[in-house]
């Protein structure tokens, strides 16, 4: 693994690679108030060691790239689908696989639609693009969300628990929360952060609308991963988008909820993994995949 900064007029972004920088590079992207940690190292190795060249990141307002304005971030979405541009720039790619979770699928969607020639495949995880038909996140969540006005910021440990008691109410039944390993990865974000507190700007991001309503007008190779049981992007959310995109192939991970967890890797990583092949991502792959 490797570090690398990106400096994008003043703004830094926190960057880590693995793999051989000679193979089809993968950029992840990850979602709201979430830094890159939780792409994890052994995730991306396993990529890596397929013959990928992997790159995560954090995105503005996370872990150790830029902080904005508590409250008044100033940027959009565009700005952060031509953040991922200009990575690709610093690391001399001209081509890439984008992969995104969440936020950073919705941000996938952005690039595809607004630089198309940059991108090889899309792969998008737990995400959504909204549209009005749609079921709304379980009241579960926002009873959760509801009281994080009450978090002090500044304690790291209080932050770590709530991340951990988050991640809590965000698994699905199938596959147990390792929480050793939660908070783990919770302490790490924390301990690399440049402000935990501005993880809440992500909320007030402008500027998705426009695109998500032309996720119909996607041109390249999409893949589409969504659990049974997301309590915050309902799986008919990504049933529609698999939909929507032409040629768009759906892999559905049964009992899965708004999570990575380690007992689907085999699955995500392998549907990725052929997604990516070249010559693969085509419309020419199964429609739909379905976890056993």
């Amino acid at each position: 693994m490797t570090e690398q900064m990106v400096n994008r007029n003043g703004v830094e972004l926190c960057t880590e690679s693995f793999g051989n920088p000679a193979d089809p590079a993968i950029l992840l992207i990850m979602g709201a108030q979430a830094s890159l940690v939780w792409w994890e190292e052994p995730f991306c190795q396993r990529l890596a060691d397929a013959g990928r060249f992997v790159i995560r990141y954090d995105n503005r307002d996370v872990g150790r790239s830029t902080t904005f304005e508590l409250g008044n971030p100033g940027y959009t979405f565009e700005d952060m689908a031509d953040d991922a541009i200009h990575i690709l720039d610093a690391y001399k790619i001209e081509r890439a696989h984008i992969v995104g979770m969440s936020m950073g699928g919705i941000i996938t969607q952005i690039i595809a639609l607004r630089h198309p020639e940059r991108v090889r495949t899309i792969g998008l995880l737990a995400t959504s693009n909204f549209a009005p038909d749609l079921p709304p996140m379980e009241e579960k969540i926002v009873q959760f969300f509801s009281n994080v006005e009450e978090l002090d910021w500044e304690k790291e440990q209080d932050v770590i628990d709530f991340s951990v008691a988050k991640w809590k109410v965000l698994v699905g039944s199938r596959h147990p929360l390792d929480e050793q390993r939660t908070y783990e990865l919770a302490t790490a974000e924390v301990k690399r952060s440049r402000k935990m507190a501005n993880i809440n700007n992500h909320a007030l991001i402008p500027g998705s609308e426009p695109y998500l309503a032309r996720t119909a007008e996607i041109a390249v190779p999409a893949l589409v991963i969504h659990g049974t049981e997301d309590p915050i992007i309902p799986y008919p959310h990504g049933v529609a988008l698999a939909r929507t995109i032409p040629g768009a192939s759906l892999v559905t991970l049964e009992g899965t909820g708004h999570e990575l967890p380690q007992g689907d890797w085999d699955v995500i990583i392998g549907a990725i993994l052929q997604h990516t092949q070249e010559g693969g991502g085509t419309a020419k792959q199964a429609a739909s995949i379905r976890k056993r």
